[in-house]
């Protein structure tokens, strides 16, 4: 069974090794027992169910949540030379008359849908004549309303096992909790499943986390470091996402906006450009990005902060699926913990409580000091196997420890309670940096002798540390306005009983991350510029993402190895015989033509630990 994974995998996909765990996640599929699966997104989970899917006889089922991931996925599988197809409300009467009759002639490999559709009557009975080998549910988390994105009509997909008996299913996510994990397997009635739960970090992404003070001023600097390529950037509310694609736009980025607000259409024609790279930058709210298969994101920027880690790990991980360095920053205010503890107290008592726990959690994230890495692996119950992981502004020392922190911290803390814990934070940092501000002076705080305590820092810096002291528990936010209070573990810190930790950002990194420089290890970046213009003209062509027809990992392998002929094509990672076939010939002109002009040699001989 593995043997033929193994050359299947090859064959279509043109990958000659196996990322952790997707093995036994196809073997396990294959072997006919059900299968919860966890990977992290770009860690090749689709390939979970997709090469079994080629192994096997009959008809794999896949059920997806939106149309446009459909197409994404069955046009990455038609490219490859895989029979897939999907039925959805997008298609002509006589697109779906098409799919029906391949159904019907067993052509097909893999066929995507919607869950209400599978679970349709007469539909169900038209796949039971067409041996299905296997049930695929993908975004498996919609089924659980402990997710972060459930969906009711993912609950009819409990009839599964009815309708489908002895079919095996197997349930795909990127991000599930514990407790997630166990309602998804349980509202699928799935059979003793093999569960599979890879770690949950992401080596790749380079996350840097700052307190929001110009949005325009600090979105344009990330771009600045991305030009030309491929980005998202979130935006909590939706005149946020008008204004700052206007002003952007006006700059000379190309750019489209996304939100619920916008005319259906307006929407998609924005997701179509984005996905066509015909804008690099997509600025949007979270309502964006659950269908987006792109591969090349290069950056995910936040304006503001998510309200979980959950949310922010999978908004966060729509860059850099195909494995390269990508940028991930968040930019966070105060008023964005006040917004969604406002929506939160709508809900629910038990689920407001959960809500608010993680909030707190997002925001002890935001404003504390240690490895952003290990405190996203700690949320879903896992450790990082190293000290420094190279890449977050923590690992990579842009941020640095304020000296005399506890004794700052004091100075804080004394402040809040002479002004009767009966003040926010930006008032609390004016007054400690002596601001002569109206209000301050007819309160006669300035008489306080706690006035003008941090008179040698900016109110920013002051107001950050505040900030960072609520994160980490030694204030606490009360009350509609959002009034600091002192904490027992305040108190004891005004003791000297506890140690906290200020940080402060640096000008200029200490050290720069491997993950850049690995990826780009070896690659002739001329070259790959070449091979990228050819691939976007390749995909105009045949009206398809750009991505679809190769990845960036592909073009880069190229553009390290420079190939002369189709035999050492077929080895760069990516490319399979079917668009060796497709492709092959054009993009080997190409790097011939490349290399004649620039008289470097073709054929470079890698190490087997080259990037992949």
């Amino acid at each position: 069974m593995i043997d033929k994974i193994r050359a299947a995998l090859a064959e279509y996909w043109g990958y000659r090794s196996f990322r952790p765990l997707q093995p036994e996640a196809m073997t396990s599929l294959a072997g006919g027992r059900d299968t919860l699966v966890v990977l992290p997104t770009g860690a090749g989970k689709s390939l979970c169910f997709q090469v079994p899917a080629v192994t096997m006889p009959g008809l794999a089922v896949v059920v997806c949540p939106l149309i446009s991931l459909m197409k994404d996925q069955v046009d990455a599988l038609t490219e490859c030379g895989v029979a897939a197809a999907r039925l959805d409300s997008s298609l002509t009467v006589a697109e779906r008359e098409d799919v029906f009759c391949k159904i019907q002639n067993r052509e097909l490999k893999l066929l995507y849908c919607a869950p209400e559709r599978l679970m349709n009557d007469g539909f169900a009975e038209t796949l039971r004549s067409a041996d299905v080998s296997f049930i695929a549910v993908d975004e498996a988390h919609c089924v659980s309303m402990w997710g972060h994105d459930f969906r009711p009509e993912y609950r009819q997909l409990g009839r599964l096992k009815q309708v489908f008996s002895g079919v095996p299913i197997g349930a795909y996510t990127a991000t599930a909790t514990d407790q997630v994990r166990q309602d998804i397997a349980e509202q699928l009635c799935l059979s003793n499943p093999e569960v599979l739960i890879g770690s949950f970090d992401r080596p790749n992404l380079i996350y840097k986390v700052q307190r929001l003070r110009d949005r325009v001023k600090q979105v344009c600097q990330v771009l600045d470091r991305h030009q030309g390529e491929s980005g998202i950037i979130y935006c909590i509310r939706r005149k946020e996402v008008d204004q700052l694609s206007a002003v952007l736009a006006a700059r000379g980025h190309r750019v489209a906006a996304y939100h619920a607000g916008l005319p259906a259409e307006e929407r998609k024609r924005s997701q179509d450009r984005f996905i066509g790279e015909e804008v690099d930058i997509i600025v949007a709210t979270v309502a964006f990005g659950m269908g987006i298969d792109k591969s090349n994101v290069r950056y995910v920027v936040h304006t503001g902060m998510p309200k979980s880690l959950e949310h922010y790990q999978q908004e966060s991980g729509r860059a850099g699926r195909d494995g390269l360095e990508a940028e991930c920053c968040l930019f966070y205010g105060g008023a964005d913990y006040h917004t969604w503890k406002r929506f939160a107290a709508e809900l629910p008592e038990e689920a407001r409580k959960v809500s608010i726990d993680k909030l707190n959690q997002m925001f002890g994230f935001c404003t504390g000091g240690t490895c952003r890495h290990q405190e996203i692996l700690a949320y879903f119950g896992q450790s990082l196997d190293k000290d420094d992981c190279g890449a977050c502004d923590v690992c990579l020392g842009q941020l640095e420890c304020v000296e005399n922190g506890h004794e700052i911290t004091q100075k804080i803390v004394s402040c809040v309670l002479r002004l009767g814990e009966q003040y926010g934070a930006g008032y609390t940092a004016q007054v400690l940096v002596g601001s002569r501000d109206k209000r301050i002076l007819e309160s006669r705080h300035d008489l306080l002798s706690t006035y003008g305590l941090l008179d040698d820092f900016e109110k920013r810096h002051v107001h950050d540390w505040i900030e960072q002291l609520v994160g980490q528990g030694y204030l606490a936010k009360t009350g509609e306005f959002n009034v600091l209070c002192v904490t027992h573990k305040g108190a004891s810190a005004l003791k000297g009983l506890e140690q906290p930790r200020l940080l402060q950002v640096l000008k200029k990194a200490v050290k720069q991350s491997r993950v850049v420089q690995d990826s780009w290890e070896g690659v002739d970046r001329q070259l790959f510029e070449t091979l990228r213009k050819l691939r976007s003209s390749l995909a105009a062509k045949k009206r398809v993402p750009a991505y679809v027809v190769f990845g960036d990992a592909a073009l880069r392998d190229m553009a390290r190895r420079r190939p002369s002929g189709p035999d050492r094509f077929l080895e760069v990672k990516g490319v399979g015989r079917k668009k060796c076939q497709q492709y092959g010939e054009v993009m080997l002109e190409t790097i011939h033509s490349y290399c004649a002009e620039q008289g470097v040699g073709m054929d470079v001989d890698l190490e087997t630990s080259a990037p992949r």
